[in-house]
């Protein structure tokens, strides 16, 4: 009778422990496949992201990916079964999705060299070096980095910084920035292409990876750190249809510390994407030789000002040299126009507040009086207020 208590009770051991181990299995393997979604959670003060932020993260199993200073956020993992959750904190203020962001592109076709591209020929950017270079303007491209060993820009390139990966180069190993960087400043050394302001200082901010996508918290990045970095102008010819609000609040932080914001509207052949339809930005759509604007280029409201892009001839990774199309290509036209005419003092007819300097509203306000009326007379939605001379642009009365 006692052995068979006995082993009555180790049976029963037996089974209890078998039923623990599939617990604590079935809790393991559950864990481990657990769903996580990559979210930008805004706090509703920068103390209360240095006092809580960690807290918050671990109580939702959160995991840190990174800190966005300039909106106060922090980019982490989240379960996506604790997101509703997470949002219902007294300290966040909002969680957005760090969505993926792509270049404005179309697609690669290779022609051989000329030295005049004709969209730097259509605004007569050739003729404004007689006046100025734009020597010393801070121009940020932020895209997917500059080819730095580029001829036809290595001089021009003063600096830059990878928002993916802050330890690894900042150079171009997708194309697409080196081509927009070669349209803005590009060498005038008789080899190549020569760009819109031939000395203007070229930063690379590496926030897109080798396919041209990338997170928008990357992006928002680079805007803090052209920002911290003192660029006067900063490009960004990439967009995505949806619109975030931490985008939103980094693009209005960049005009609001004086930045000159030029981005591409998108090339799907409808409504503006983002960031060029933020009001703080200046959106540019895309003519061909002429001046007519091609099907993909995106149009409405939001536009304020069309230029060149269709088959644009320039620099490209690998010191080498393509023809693209899209805004993306229009979009630095622009900038270097607003480079061009920031290298000039500004004038009291211009300096609205009379601070002595070009404010971003006030940049615009000179390419809209420099403007060539496309389509209907006046405004319209799909070349907004224009073709803008460079040339015209930098000549000002004192």
């Amino acid at each position: 009778m006692k052995n068979r208590h006995s082993f009555i009770s180790r049976y029963l051991g037996f089974v209890i422990l078998v039923i623990l181990f599939m617990a604590l299995t079935v809790q393991i393997t559950s864990a481990g496949s657990r769903s996580f979604t990559r979210k930008i959670i805004v706090f509703k003060s920068e103390a209360l992201v240095e006092q809580s932020a960690e807290n918050v993260l671990m109580k939702h199993g959160a995991v840190k990916l990174k800190k966005l200073e300039l909106i106060n956020a922090v980019v982490a993992k989240v379960p996506s079964n604790e997101v509703r959750k997470l949002a219902l904190e007294p300290d966040v203020l909002r969680v957005d999705d760090d969505i993926e962001v792509q270049i404005s592109k179309k697609p690669v076709v290779i022609q051989p060299p000329q030295t005049l591209p004709w969209g730097i020929d259509r605004i007569d950017a050739e003729l404004a070096k007689t006046i100025t270079t734009g020597k010393n303007v801070k121009v940020g491209v932020i895209d997917t980095g500059i080819d730095v060993n580029h001829p036809d820009l290595k001089s021009n390139i003063k600096g830059g910084y990878n928002a993916i990966n802050p330890l690894r180069p900042y150079t171009d190993d997708n194309g697409h920035g080196t081509h927009v960087a070669g349209i803005i400043a590009a060498i005038d050394n008789d080899i190549g292409v020569v760009g819109s302001g031939p000395e203007i200082s070229l930063y690379s901010i590496k926030v897109l990876k080798k396919s041209g996508s990338g997170f928008l918290s990357d992006v928002i990045e680079g805007i803090e750190w052209s920002i911290n970095n003192g660029m006067q102008v900063i490009n960004m010819s990439l967009g995505a249809s949806i619109d975030i609000a931490s985008f939103h609040d980094a693009v209005r932080a960049a005009y609001q510390s004086g930045i000159v914001v030029v981005a591409a509207a998108g090339n799907e052949g409808g409504a503006v994407s983002y960031p060029a339809a933020y009001e703080e930005a200046i959106a540019v759509s895309a003519t061909d030789r002429n001046d007519n604007r091609p099907w993909w280029s995106n149009y409405g409201s939001e536009i304020d000002f069309a230029a060149p892009g269709v088959d644009i001839y320039s620099t490209y990774k690998g010191s080498n040299y393509a023809t693209l199309s899209g805004t993306s290509m229009a979009a630095p036209h622009i900038s270097g126009t607003a480079a061009l005419t920031i290298s000039r003092p500004v004038n009291s007819e211009y300096d609205v507040d009379s601070d002595g300097k070009w404010d971003p509203d006030e940049v615009k306000q000179r390419l809209i009086d420099v403007s060539e009326d496309l389509g209907d007379t006046g405004f319209d939605i799909y070349y907004g207020f224009g073709l803008p001379n460079a040339y015209q642009a930098v000549q000002l009365s004192y």
